[in-house]
């Protein structure tokens, strides 16, 4: 069905207000899920990506790619090991983890959205020292009278703080990072850190004005299973407590969490298989997904 002149009239007018008042703010997007496999939902997120470079809004790419590692590593013949949903990560695995995100999927990305026009600049968070990274901790309790038995899965880390100069270089010399969720630790050695935790803690260090997260649901859904349009910490910290939230977006929601208590004005997690999803909740009266603000005005 072709779309009349006036309907496409009134998408642009809708837009404009919100291109105005994101001209110059920093937008930081995690991608991940089914918009980095499926070929016409990769191209969309470029063009998206683009379009908001070229409208006056800084884009901040955080990328995923467990399938991809997971993938590798089978061909290799090493079969991946969890551990509460962490990826047991030991010397090999991580040079393994280093080379797919690095290596591979980052310059993937990176060259897709420069072949629609944009500029877009690789990194880890291990360029400039940019995602500072410690160990993290797995415990496993078997009851009350014992105390937790502490699990090593590796080289498996948390952000422990972000050094934004180097984005901050790039950003006013007109480039588009994208960035892989690889740590440093204390000795330089590289720790595979959960990319949505990565997100939260660039889009807080950067003051971004949002903070996307692409994922494979419409949203963050209640108890019944409906989505929720609109959440406060509160709430969030409710779906938390209460174990409403389950599996991968727990670490969306704690991700966005730190980014709203770090200044960034609101968190997005948003469907990624709808084609142009991020456009639409960016330039649009309604938006898409799950918005989550500090607290809700009056």
């Amino acid at each position: 069905m072709e779309i009349s002149q006036e309907i496409r009239a009134k998408v642009l007018i809708e837009a404009l207000p919100y291109m105005r008042q994101f001209y110059g703010k920093v937008v930081v997007i995690k991608y991940g899920g089914h918009a980095m496999v499926n070929s016409s939902l990769k191209e969309a997120f470029a063009q998206d990506i683009v379009l908001m470079k070229l409208v006056g809004i800084s884009p901040v790419v955080v990328h995923g790619g467990g399938p991809q590692i997971s993938q590798v590593m089978e061909k290799m013949g090493v079969k991946p090991v969890f551990v509460q949903g962490q990826r047991v990560t030991d010397d090999d695995t991580m040079s393994v983890v280093e080379m797919v995100l690095v290596g591979t999927v980052n310059k993937d990305i990176v060259g897709l959205i420069n072949r629609h026009g944009g500029k877009a600049v690789g990194l880890s968070g291990r360029d400039g020292d940019l995602v500072i990274a410690e160990k993290m901790k797995i415990y496993r309790y078997s009851g009350d009278d014992r105390p937790p038995e502490i699990i090593d899965i590796g080289r498996v880390g948390k952000v422990k703080g972000v050094n934004p100069e180097v984005l901050m270089v790039l950003l006013q010399k007109g480039f588009i990072p994208v960035i892989a969720p690889v740590g440093v630790g204390p000795n330089g050695e590289a720790y595979n850190i959960n990319a949505d935790l990565v997100t939260g803690a660039i889009a807080g260090a950067l003051k971004a004005e949002k903070v996307i997260y692409l994922t494979d649901v419409e949203g963050v859904k209640d108890s019944q299973g409906r989505l929720v349009s609109s959440l406060t910490i509160a709430d969030l910290e409710e779906f938390l407590e209460k174990g409403v939230a389950q599996g991968g977006m727990i670490p969306k929601l704690k991700s966005a969490r730190k980014a709203l208590w770090a200044g960034v004005k609101k968190a997005h997690i948003i469907d990624g298989r709808v084609p142009h999803a991020i456009l639409l909740e960016i330039f649009t009266d309604h938006g898409v997904g799950t918005e989550i603000v500090s607290h809700r005005e009056d």
